[in-house]
């Protein structure tokens, strides 16, 4: 069973193209689930190690790590094929959840 966790906060729209292509997923892996998880304030961004939004955890570890990156509520950015997006390509998700 493959837990997905989407952890984002509501500053950031690209929290919504993630959950989406997140949700395409699932949709072809009956043994995968995606929950999401809000953060709502700076303090519960550093209990958890949040690192922006939208972060994509596969059993409670981020696929796409990025240690430099601050912890707190901000837009992360990802490399993509096509450049910087806001989220990963729905093929980057794939990949990194096969990985895991």
């Amino acid at each position: 069973m493959e837990e997905i966790t989407l952890q984002y906060f509501d500053g950031c729209p690209n929290w919504t193209i993630a959950a989406e292509r997140l949700a395409s997923i699932a949709q072809t892996h009956p043994d995968m689930t995606v929950t999401h998880q809000l953060v709502e304030t700076p303090e519960d961004a550093g209990a958890i190690g949040f690192r922006g939004s939208p972060s994509i955890l596969v059993n409670g570890t981020d696929v796409f790590p990025d240690p430099s990156a601050p912890v707190g509520l901000a837009c992360r950015i990802y490399v993509t094929p096509d450049g910087f997006a806001g989220a990963p390509t729905l093929e980057q998700l794939q990949a990194a959840i096969r990985a895991s």
